[in-house]
């Protein structure tokens, strides 16, 4: 059995010291515990330790632990059919995972009809993996200004990233970087509707490197909870 509590003072000591190496603050980088496969005492115990978000990567997960969860800010991180956007809309305070207006479209028209303006974040896939979703750097001011003309009911918040695998995260630092580079271009902007607050990236084996690149979003999972068993998934 894990202790949840223990590794998440761990973590936290991590992101402080990699925050403050880079002349930050503990407090500027949000955690994200991803709870994928995890049960809802796992979930609780991570929040009785101090956790404020948790970030699911499947609709039905949220949909099955939602109403046995303590009060918690939930997130949408992983790839999101327009089919089941319904599901969640009034669940999670913001999807990370927007690589389409056709997506965006289904969110704006399920926000309109709840009387809510979601917060998301462009899902970018610096790397251009043909195993990971997300748009490409180029097509990031396209699709901005796509959702800023026909989405009223959606908030971009920022941008999210999931970088390769590497046996030296130091390796990807790059990916993260290009990532960076583009929020900030776009953090410039003044529109009501495109309010850039969250730079998404960062994992359980890579956070530290995403936070020297400029991540402020962490998703942590199995560093958390222990390493997943995904027989337990449904």
């Amino acid at each position: 059995m894990q202790d949840i509590e223990k590794n998440l003072k761990l973590i936290d000591e991590k992101i402080r010291a990699t925050a403050e190496s880079c002349g930050r603050r503990r407090e500027d980088i949000l955690l994200c515990a991803v709870s994928k496969t995890r049960t809802p005492e796992e979930i609780n115990k991570a929040i009785d330790a101090g956790v404020t978000d948790i970030g699911e990567n499947k609709v039905q997960e949220i949909m099955d632990k939602y109403e046995s969860v303590k009060p918690v800010k939930w997130h949408m991180i992983g790839h999101l059919q327009t089919n089941k956007v319904k599901y969640i809309i009034d669940k999670v305070v913001m999807i990370h995972s927007v690589d389409s207006f056709k997506l965006a479209s289904e969110i704006n028209k399920r926000a309109g009809a709840k009387g809510i303006t979601m917060d998301i974040l462009l899902q970018v896939n610096s790397a251009q993996e043909e195993s990971k979703f997300g748009i490409s750097l180029e097509e990031t001011e396209s699709l901005i200004n796509e959702i800023l003309e026909k989405c009223e009911n959606i908030r971009i918040r920022g941008l999210m990233c999931v970088a390769p695998k590497a046996d030296d995260p130091q390796d990807i630092k790059v990916y993260f970087s290009q990532v960076k580079e583009q929020y900030d271009k776009f953090s410039k902007i003044g529109h009501p509707r495109l309010d850039f607050k969250y730079l998404s990236m960062g994992m359980s084996h890579d956070f530290p490197v995403a936070i020297e690149a400029g991540s402020n979003l962490v998703r942590v999972g199995s560093a958390i909870f222990g390493e997943r068993d995904y027989s337990k998934q449904k």
